[in-house]
């Protein structure tokens, strides 16, 4: 713990505290020291060291592994010179992703990202696309109120942003072999709220766009850039500045990603990841109440 690489967080007497402190992302990797650690040391005879990784950010297990090994390395001859000729050697156990394959780590954020953007850009062409024909001006006409707009023009993209969905789940098995651990109940339900807010937040864009080239550009810019940068995609949110990491809470992909990652790679339920879906529903209130308020504004 000296080495300034771990914090520790947690120690107990049972391995079977490693699962819920895992499971809700209390911990990263744990360090078990065998019961006759002592005795094999105090024999003479060389010893192990078990580092148990949380697989399911294969960057950061990576970096964890490397640390430890250099701990060890540097621990290993001391152990020697004091008791002559037993050695310690590390055992690394990785969980949710054995082989730490960076497949399984990037697939739910390539789902998150591809379905953030493709939702916020069609939905904000489709509102501004009927501005520039006109046709929005009949809509004015009809006695529709502005959240009866609203359903009307997400729910023909929520159906297919739902079957993008499935398709990229079902590709990814078959070509990089990430199966869902967890519940698809649970995996769909927090796919149709991130979608609700997606679709949400191209309804927002389409409010402040007049054409249909300012609606691209703002939604690619509000939605790509901070998915990939912001969500913990590719960049681990705890490696980022503080203050960046404040930024990514407004961010809704950094809470759905969360949350796949917990269901799909660790089989998680709701109960270890039920913050992130509130932090969803908190967000898809706020965008879809703005977008209402400017949507009837606009009629």
């Amino acid at each position: 713990m000296r080495s300034g690489y771990f914090d520790l967080v947690v120690h107990g007497n049972d391995v079977r505290v490693l699962d819920p402190l895992f499971d809700a992302g209390r911990i990263q990797a744990a360090l078990v020291i065998p019961a006759t650690y002592g005795a094999d040391l105090a024999a003479h005879r060389a010893t192990t060291l078990q580092f148990v990784l949380d697989g399911s950010d294969s960057q950061t297990a990576t970096t964890i592994l490397g640390y430890a090994r250099q701990v060890v390395a540097s621990v290993s001859p001391r152990v020697r010179t004091g008791t002559r000729d037993a050695a310690v050697a590390p055992v690394p156990l990785v969980w949710y992703n054995p082989d730490l394959s960076s497949a399984r780590f990037l697939v739910p954020g390539l789902l998150a990202f591809i379905l953030m953007v493709t939702s916020v850009i069609a939905t904000a062409l489709a509102v501004v696309r009927e501005k520039e024909r006109g046709t929005m001006e009949s809509l004015r006409a009809t006695p529709l109120v502005a959240f009866e707009l609203l359903i009307g023009k997400t729910l023909p993209y929520l159906l297919l942003a739902s079957g993008a969905a499935t398709g990229a789940l079902v590709i990814a098995r078959l070509l990089f072999d990430v199966h869902v651990r967890g519940s698809l109940f649970w995996l769909a339900a927090v796919t149709l709220l991130f979608l609700a807010v997606s679709l949400g937040w191209g309804i927002l864009v389409s409010t402040v766009a007049e054409t249909q080239q300012v609606a691209f550009q703002l939604g690619l810019l509000s939605s790509m850039l901070p998915t990939f940068i912001l969500s913990g995609f590719i960049f681990p949110i705890s490696s980022m500045p503080p203050a960046l990491q404040v930024i990514t809470h407004v961010v809704p992909a950094r809470y759905f990603l969360v949350a796949l990652r917990e269901i799909i790679l660790k089989g998680a339920g709701p109960e270890v990841w039920w913050n992130q879906a509130v932090g969803l529903l908190i967000y898809g209130v706020a965008v879809l109440g703005l977008a209402t308020i400017r949507t009837v504004r606009s009629l």
